[in-house]
């Protein structure tokens, strides 16, 4: 994953207050968990911005094989791939949890944008994801699927997750399925690996079930099997 800057952070935040100003008096539409907020094809020309919940984004293939693409938290935007003009949408996005979003016209999210001089900001932050992108499938191709595993916990970790001293909680509860659809691999694989990893120590599970990720470990286990 590429490191967030703290350019990139404040970013971020200018996004959201911009958008928060954008739609502040327009209602948000509420998504219950495991509902669609729009399906591949679908040819709504609108950008969504996550007030709160989490949004999975996945790609099903003519076979029936999917991949997950990714996964966007509070604050995040996702659905801009229909800026492209390219036609209907080319992903499926469903909530993971009860989430709150905002609709907004790709017209009036561009005029937004312009009038808070952010979209050179914006292009920044789409080649970042683009970069993202490009990693996650090289990935596929040059890493094993432990390696492959280990670092998307760590990206799950950094981008959705409650930071200690030194540990990283994921409060998200994400599947041995989903993990797999992430990483390109089998299920079982996936639980062969987790359970590997808490034997290491490098992740453990809190009494509330959530996802202890030892960010510096599990960092240094990587490397020690490249």
């Amino acid at each position: 994953m590429i490191q967030q800057t703290p350019e990139s952070d404040r970013f971020k935040e200018q996004l959201r207050e911009s958008l928060l100003n954008e739609t502040r008096n327009s209602s948000a539409v509420k998504v219950g968990r495991h509902n669609h907020v729009y399906t591949i094809g679908e040819e709504r020309e609108t950008v969504y911005f996550i007030e709160s919940g989490q949004i999975k984004l996945v790609f099903l293939s003519s076979e029936g094989k999917e991949c997950m693409l990714a996964i966007h938290g509070s604050g995040d935007v996702f659905g801009e791939l229909c800026l492209s003009g390219l036609g209907g949408r080319l992903e499926t996005a469903t909530a993971m949890k009860d989430s709150l979003l905002k609709e907004i016209p790709c017209s009036k999210f561009l005029g937004r944008l312009a009038k808070d001089s952010l979209l050179e900001g914006f292009v920044k932050y789409l080649t970042v994801r683009v970069a993202d992108q490009q990693q996650v499938i090289a990935n596929l191709v040059t890493v094993d699927s432990e390696q492959r595993l280990g670092k998307t916990l760590l990206q799950l970790a950094r981008k959705l997750g409650k930071k200690d001293p030194r540990s990283i909680r994921i409060e998200l509860r994400i599947s041995h399925e989903e993990l797999a659809t992430m990483i390109g691999t089998t299920r079982p694989r996936i639980s062969v690996f987790m359970q590997r990893f808490r034997n290491l120590g490098l992740i453990e599970s809190s009494e509330e079930h959530h996802l202890i990720i030892k960010e510096g470990k599990l960092t240094a286990y990587l490397a020690s099997i490249v």
